[in-house]
């Protein structure tokens, strides 16, 4: 399935970079879900793996949106499933924005701390 993935890249023209960066994040959400294969998954699985990298890892809103683009990618293209309506994974302003305004209640609301 990677070397789908590494093809539907290349055909696409995308650069290295994007196609290796792609090909990671497919094998971490794979590795997440106990090395199912991404077929027998859907929109709960993709919304799982963006939680526990916001919550869990505490990723930034850009890297939970690369995850999200590369999985879109393979879904569409790779595997040509129609997930639907992922519906709001992030809110308004993308993936990270729902997950960003999880804060500490000991924290200011948007988790800044004056010093």
């Amino acid at each position: 399935m990677l070397d789908r993935v590494r093809a539907a890249c290349r055909t696409r023209h995308m650069s290295l970079r994007t196609e290796r960066a792609y090909v990671a994040w497919i094998k971490r959400f794979v590795h997440f879900h106990d090395l199912r294969h991404p077929a027998t998954m859907g929109t709960a699985e993709i919304r799982a793996f963006l939680t526990y990298l916001a919550v869990e890892r505490q990723v930034a809103a850009s890297t939970q949106n690369q995850a999200l683009s590369a999985l879109l990618f393979l879904y569409r293209h790779v595997l040509e499933q129609d997930l639907g309506d992922i519906g709001e994974v992030g809110g308004k302003k993308g993936v990270g924005s729902v997950f960003m305004g999880m804060t500490s209640p000991s924290l200011p609301r948007g988790g800044v701390v004056d010093n």
